[in-house]
C-alpha cells in the first residue's frame, strides 16, 4: 500500500522509487502484484504519463487514509512515552522559509530530541498535505473556508510591487494602478497563494495580468525583476536585503501594499501530537509577544 500510494501521489514509477529508495523494477513488480490481487488494472499510461484508473484512484484514497491512521497511531503512542520521542511535521509555503528556521531553532533548544520534518512547497501542496494528514501543522496564507481546519492568524503579509531601480515607473511619486495592466509581470506558478491573490486583485480592477516569465519561488521573482524581465509583486518582508543593496525598488502603486496575512493551521478533527502542541504554544506565544515580527 505504501508503494502504491507513492506511485499514485507522484504519478510516476521512477519518482516513487526514488522517494522510497527502491529500484524501479521493484516498484513496478509490487504494483503488478497488487493488480493481480485486486483483479483490476490500477494504472494506465497516456503516452509517457502515468494515470490511475478509477479503481486505482479508489485504492489510492484508501491507502492514504490507512497510512494517515497509522501515522496518527504511531504519534499518539509516542506522545504517551515522552515529548522527547516525538516527531514535529510542518508544511509551509516557500515565502515563510526565510525566517521559520529561527523559530525551529528556538524549539529545538527546548526539545533537542524531537525530530523535525519540514516540507516547503506552494499553497495548494501545503494545504493538500494538511487535509491528507501528511503533516501536523501548516503555515500559509489564505486558509480554506473549511470547518475541519483551525486557522490562527499570526502575522500581516503586505505585498508590494517591485521593479529595477532604473525602471521608468520609479521616477513617479504615485503610480496609477492602471499602469500595471500595461507592464510585463513576473508570475508565480499555478498553486501559489501569492499568485492567486495577485490575479484576484487584477481581476477586481479590470486589468490584464501580462506574464512575461513564470517562476516557482519569490526568490526567483526577485531575480527576474532585477534582471529586467518585468515587474513583480512579492511579500515586503522578503526583500529587505534587496532594498538595502538597491537591487530592487518598491513602486508607490495605488492600492498597495496589498495587505494579506499568514496563518498557522491544523486539523480540527484530530488531536495534535505533543510535539506539535508544544510548537504551537511556542510559535503563537512569540507571535502574540511580537517576537515573530522582529525575527522576520
Amino acid at each position: 500500500m505504501i508503494i502504491f500510494e507513492a506511485v499514485g501521489r507522484l504519478g510516476s514509477i521512477s519518482r516513487a522509487a526514488g522517494e522510497l529508495n527502491l529500484t524501479q523494477p521493484a516498484v513496478s513488480m509490487q504494483v503488478k502484484q497488487l493488480e493481480e490481487q485486486v483483479g483490476l488494472p490500477l494504472i494506465d499510461h497516456a503516452g509517457k504519463k502515468l494515470v490511475l484508473t478509477e479503481a486505482g484512484e479508489e485504492l489510492s484514497r484508501h491507502a492514504r487514509e490507512m497510512m494517515a491512521k497509522m501515522a496518527d497511531l504511531k504519534s499518539a503512542m509516542k506522545q504517551y512515552v515522552s515529548l522527547e520521542c516525538g516527531i514535529l511535521r510542518i508544511a509551509l509555503i516557500s515565502t515563510m522559509s526565510f525566517f521559520l528556521p529561527r523559530i525551529v531553532s528556538d524549539y529545538v533548544k527546548r526539545h533537542p530530541s524531537v525530530r523535525i520534518s519540514l516540507q516547503v512547497d506552494n499553497h495548494d501542496s501545503v494545504l493538500a498535505a494538511l487535509l491528507e494528514k501528511r503533516t501536523d501543522l501548516a503555515i500559509m496564507g489564505r486558509p480554506p473556508e473549511d470547518a475541519s481546519v483551525v486557522a490562527h492568524q499570526f502575522m500581516d503579509n503586505p505585498l508590494v510591487v517591485v521593479a529595477r531601480p532604473d525602471h521608468p515607473l520609479t521616477k513617479l511619486a504615485r503610480v496609477p494602478v492602471d499602469l500595471l495592466g500595461e507592464e510585463a509581470m513576473i508570475a508565480r506558478e499555478p498553486g501559489s497563494g501569492t499568485q492567486a491573490n495577485i490575479e484576484r486583485f487584477f481581476a477586481e480592477k479590470g486589468l490584464e495580468f501580462r506574464s512575461s516569465c513564470d517562476v516557482n519561488t519569490n526568490e526567483a521573482v526577485k531575480q527576474a525583476v532585477a534582471a529586467g524581465l518585468g515587474l513583480g509583486i512579492v511579500p515586503l518582508k522578503t526583500i529587505a536585503l534587496e532594498l538595502e543593496t538597491r537591487r530592487l525598488s518598491v513602486l508607490p502603486v495605488d492600492g498597495f501594499p496589498l495587505m494579506k496575512h499568514w496563518f498557522l493551521l491544523h486539523r480540527a478533527d484530530r488531536r495534535l501530537p505533543l510535539a506539535a502542541r508544544a510548537f504551537c504554544d511556542l510559535f503563537l506565544g512569540q507571535a502574540s509577544a511580537g517576537e515573530l515580527e522582529r525575527k522576520s
